[in-house]
């Protein structure tokens, strides 16, 4: 375990952002790999889908590295070059999707305005742009809150509890005195996200699943 500068809060170059905040540590056991930013971007997005894409659909326990290697078309041996194991592999993963989704947010939600619709239509939106590169990307973050591989859990527990006090700060905002009377502001937010995730769901499992698309269906 060793300490390592969150990269959104270090003012550093991470993909095709900069962002900056007060600098802050967290505890961890896979820092961002500087080898691994050293590979071509193409190389880097194939090594990241394939391992979100196994991660999200099987879980830490029965997601397949031989699968991840060929979907990435790399050898394990060039795989574990870069991670040492699964569980490094898994934990870079979480972090490289937290700190992405965290700059989306950045980006796309503005702080202002308290409409609860104004407010879903944002979240929507980052998620939106984070599955135009990662298809798997929320899929992966939400199949992680329920992660029952102790050594997984203990990985991004730090990291999984940023980003959940990240999402309640957004939604503190939201305003429920102007709902319709008898609409719970609760009840609303979690039928958002019920939706969310079968829409989700079902594209991608008819094959059909474009972000845009996703992104639409939400807000029309």
């Amino acid at each position: 375990m060793y300490r390592f500068i969150v990269a959104v809060c270090s003012k550093r170059q991470f993909g095709r952002w900069e962002a900056s905040c007060d600098e802050g540590t967290w505890e961890g056991k896979a820092a961002m790999n500087d080898r691994f930013f050293e590979m071509k971007k193409e190389k880097q997005d194939r090594i990241m889908n394939a391992a979100l894409k196994a991660f999200a659909m099987y879980g830490y326990r029965h997601a397949s590295t031989d699968n991840i290697v060929r979907d990435a078309v790399i050898s394990k041996g060039l795989l574990f070059h870069y991670f040492e194991s699964k569980l490094g592999l898994y934990t870079f993963v979480y972090e490289y999707s937290v700190r992405y989704i965290l700059l989306e947010f950045d980006s796309e939600i503005t702080g202002s305005g308290n409409d609860i619709f104004e407010i879903t239509k944002q979240v929507q939106k980052a998620y939106m742009h984070a599955m135009r590169s990662y298809p798997y990307m929320i899929q992966f973050l939400e199949r992680s809150r329920y992660e029952n591989v102790k050594e997984a859990i203990l990985s991004i527990e730090n990291l999984k509890n940023t980003l959940e006090n990240t999402i309640e700060k957004i939604w503190e905002r939201a305003d429920h005195t102007n709902l319709p009377s008898g609409v719970d502001g609760e009840m609303l937010r979690t039928m958002f996200d019920y939706t969310y995730k079968g829409l989700m769901s079902e594209r991608f499992h008819d094959a059909s699943f474009q972000p845009e698309m996703l992104y639409k269906d939400m807000v029309a």
